[in-house]
Order: structure tokens, then sequence, then C-alpha cells
């Protein structure tokens, strides 16, 4: 009878540690360092998860992220095999495989990270990759449809000034006049958040 106990004890004790584990897997937590060029689409995207969840989890308002910072992702136990090996190298390397394609993300991710250091901030002749990355890091629209408006608006000249409107710089700002490379993208950003793409027509 003894012997009956221990063994449906230590039976239960075993299926409890299996169940226990299950839990943590599926609620496991994964740590993703933010990079140049990155938005919180994309990442959400790498993650399986959506743009609500990311910000939600992170407190991240207006879709604005920095390179360096640090955002914590649930993931399910679906995409946790997937992604650990991803989260893992996302944060000790700048060179990171997060999907089964791994060729084509480490020679984008490898791409990004040679350009970290001219992107992050404007150096006077790094004008056009600083410009890109900050608007899609910080608005998560694509750098393509950010040159395709700056080409049209300011064909790249920042300190353009529209002689009948009155409009600024390289995004033709209406509510500015002046202001630096860095002063027109935080203004670009605020017009955006405020009006979305349809301040330029879009």
């Amino acid at each position: 009878m003894k012997k009956l106990v221990s063994t449906i004890v230590t039976t239960s004790a075993a299926a409890a540690g299996l169940l226990f584990a299950g839990v943590l897997n599926a609620n496991a937590d994964s740590t993703y360092t933010v990079k140049s060029g990155d938005s919180v689409w994309a990442i959400a995207q790498k993650f399986n998860t959506t743009i609500n969840h990311v910000e939600t989890t992170n407190n991240i308002k207006g879709h604005y992220i920095l390179p360096g910072q640090k955002l914590s992702i649930k993931t399910s136990s679906t995409s946790s095999d997937n992604n650990a090996s991803s989260t893992t190298s996302n944060t000790t390397s700048s060179s990171a495989s997060t999907t089964s394609s791994s060729s084509t993300s480490n020679a984008t991710t490898t791409s990004t990270s040679s350009t970290d250091s001219t992107t992050s901030s404007y150096t006077g002749s790094n004008l056009k990759s600083y410009v890109l990355s900050q608007m899609q890091s910080r608005t998560g629209v694509s750098a393509s449809t950010w040159n395709t408006i700056i080409t049209r608006e300011s064909n790249w000249q920042p300190y353009v000034r529209n002689s009948s409107s009155g409009a600024y710089g390289l995004f033709q700002n209406m509510h500015i006049s002046s202001g630096s490379v860095e002063e027109q993208v935080n203004a670009a950003v605020a017009l955006y958040e405020a009006q979305g793409m349809a301040a330029w027509a879009l």
C-alpha cells in the first residue's frame, strides 16, 4: 500500500512539473534590443504578434522607439521555439536570423548594423540615411515611402522654402519656418502623429 501511494505521489508530482513547464513556455518573455531602422510593425512581425501588443507591453506612445531600447515581448508556445534563438542573438549580436530564410534575414540585418553608427545621429554627410531611418523607426512607415515624399516635396534640399506657401524644409512642413535637419524630422513625426499620411496627401 505504501508503495502504491508513493508511486501515485511521484507520478502526480511529475505531471504537475510538466504542466508547470508548459505554462512557463506558453507565457515566455523575450527581450529584443531595438536596432536603427527598426519599426514597431517590423518587430511585431518578427515575433508573430501585433503592434498594439508590443506598444502596450512596453508603454510605447506614437510608435516611437529608439535604437538600443530594450523591449519585452511575450511570445506564445507556438512561436517561442522559432524566436528563442533569434531573441538571444539579437541581444548579443547585430546579425540575427529571425525566420527560416536565415540567409536573407542575416544579409538584411548585417546591412542595417553597418549603418547603425551613421543613422543614429546626423553628421551632415548622412542626410538621406539618417532621415529615412529616423522616419521609418519612429512612424512605422517604410523608408521608401518617406523617400518618395521627400523627393517630391523638396528634392532632398533641407533648407528650401516655398515662397508662395511658406512651407519649409525636407518635408515642406507648413508648421515650421526654420530649423535643423533634426528639428525637421521631429516636426514631421509630430505632424504624422497628428494627421497621418494625409498631411502629405497620401
